[in-house]
């Protein structure tokens, strides 16, 4: 953007509709972050985080339907207590708004810059394109990260949980299926650029731990589409269909290596404009032909 385009105002919200916002420029930050906090509070392969000065910022709606988690000594997550949607955080210290790029409709008129802590990316997922890259946050950030403990490996048994560890989960056998889903509706659930879902059988999965209320939302006007999160921290969460006797695993939250890759970007006709796709799986426009 030329120092003298005006900066575009720009409204998000959450999958459910009950968070709003605006947000305009000028955009200064855009960063994908691979961190294992963000991967399971998303429930993807990495987060995107478009930044602006505070005063850029305006809630519209629902402000006070918003959790937080105190993910570490300083870090919050926040998220819509009604359908687990990220929502945006305000820090007052660094005069920045962060806000999810997979909520804003509209084109920020910026594009991605890094990728931060890629040293805790998901073992299954391979960047592909030419952005810089740091093992934790750039030198210039002057910070250092938080992570959470490394899970050990079970042989033929995929390990999940979320955040404040309330919520575990173990999956057996392979996947019905595996996809990288670009659509609307999957981008504001995940508040990412895209999800990455798997669908295994009922009884290749189980929950070994449930300490915490699991939520789930279904979109009133989708068949089967909805989310399902921790009441506590906000993570996603597997949510079980049982009328499809399948179970959807967003990959992001594992703790273990799957052993299986997205076989395929699908609505890739409704991805976000600010998002290339530049690996080689194959791609569809909606849905693939079955």
């Amino acid at each position: 953007m030329s120092p003298n385009q005006a900066a575009p105002q720009l409204h998000g919200s959450c999958l459910c509709g009950a968070v709003t916002y605006q947000i305009g420029g000028p955009f200064n930050m855009m960063v994908h972050c691979h961190c294992s906090m963000c991967r399971k509070h998303h429930g993807a392969a990495f987060a995107t985080f478009v930044g602006a000065p505070l005063m850029s910022f305006k809630w519209l709606s629902g402000e006070d339907q918003i959790s937080s988690y105190a993910s570490s000594e300083k870090g919050r997550r926040n998220s819509c207590k009604h359908c687990g949607s990220v929502t945006p955080l305000l820090l007052e210290e660094m005069d920045l708004a962060l806000v999810p790029a997979g909520n804003l409709d509209g084109d920020p008129g910026i594009r991605p810059q890094v990728h931060v802590f890629v040293g805790s990316k998901a073992p299954w997922y391979k960047i592909t394109d030419d952005l810089p890259q740091h093992e934790e946050f750039p030198p210039e950030f002057g910070v250092g990260g938080v992570e959470r403990p490394v899970v050990e490996p079970r042989e033929g048994v995929a390990l999940g949980s979320c955040l404040c560890g309330s919520i575990a989960y173990e999956i057996k056998g392979a996947p019905l299926r595996s996809a990288n889903c670009h659509c609307s509706r999957c981008r504001r659930g995940r508040s990412a650029a895209h999800a990455s879902n798997a669908f295994y059988k009922l009884d290749d999965f189980r929950f070994t731990r449930q300490d915490a209320e699991i939520r789930d939302y279904k979109v009133p006007d989708a068949r089967f589409f909805g989310v399902s999160f921790c009441a506590k921290c906000g993570s996603t969460v597997p949510r079980v269909s049982k009328e499809r006797g399948a179970v959807v695993v967003a990959l992001g939250p594992l703790d273990t290596d799957p052993g299986v890759q997205p076989a395929m970007h699908i609505y890739v006709g409704n991805k976000a404009c600010w998002f290339e796709i530049t690996d080689t799986t194959p791609q569809f426009e909606t849905a693939p032909p079955v």
